[in-house]
């Protein structure tokens, strides 16, 4: 669910997850231009737009969330239909008006495509871009993916991961399921002891960082 979370960008946002297998939504610095854009669809030059991300950083749920709020169509993975159902698709957003909103691995540019009029009208199409996580917002994201999962975790701990983890939404979601993992064994929740040493012995931290401190001002 998308909320205001201490330290990130404040968005007049009122997106909310559309099912029960939907994760948060927790908008910060590295995806405030994207939702931006995404919940103004008035302004937009086109009636299509291109969503690119890494996988794992909330691009589908943020088509979800698009769709819902605008009676848009979503394409989740522009490999995953023809070209010419594309095609098709982008010809119709501009007809009726409804927008299309296209998620991908890469931009148009980087895209293999034959056919040329779909080409063309695809290098008109603003791309918005989910940058990797920042300190805030991978921060934000762990506790609520613990909190989804209804997991116990102690104050300080997101804190804690973060100074010493690789900062990509791939590597937020391993730590996340190793620590859940490691809870549900030792039956108890999760605190800087036993997030150390999972962590540590699934090479999911950097042992050299261990005595790094947390510099990121979040409040």
């Amino acid at each position: 669910m998308a909320r205001k979370s201490s330290g990130q960008i404040a968005l007049p946002l009122d997106w909310s997850a559309g099912g029960a297998n939907d994760g948060p939504l927790i908008v910060g610095a590295s995806n405030a231009d994207a939702v931006r854009y995404l919940r103004h669809v008035a302004t937009w030059p086109v009636r299509t737009a291109v969503l690119t991300g890494p996988r794992g950083s909330g691009r589908s749920l943020m088509g979800r969330l698009f769709a819902a709020d605008t009676a848009g169509r979503v394409i989740d993975g522009h490999d995953s239909v023809s070209e010419e159902e594309i095609f098709h698709a982008w010809n119709a957003a501009q007809a009726s008006g409804t927008p299309l909103l296209i998620i991908a691995d890469a931009p148009p540019a980087a895209w293999n495509i034959a056919l040329p009029d779909l080409r063309s009208r695809l290098a008109a199409v603003p791309v918005l871009t989910i940058a990797d996580p920042d300190d805030c917002l991978a921060r934000d994201l762990i506790e609520a993916l613990f909190a989804r999962r209804g997991m116990a975790l102690a104050a300080g701990v997101a804190s804690y991961i973060v100074p010493r983890m690789e900062r990509s939404y791939a590597m937020i979601h391993r730590v996340v399921a190793a620590l859940d993992a490691a809870s549900l064994e030792k039956g108890g929740g999760i605190g800087i002891r036993l997030t150390r040493e999972t962590l540590l012995s699934q090479g999911l931290i950097d042992p050299d960082l261990l005595e790094r401190q947390d510099d990121a001002t979040c409040r």
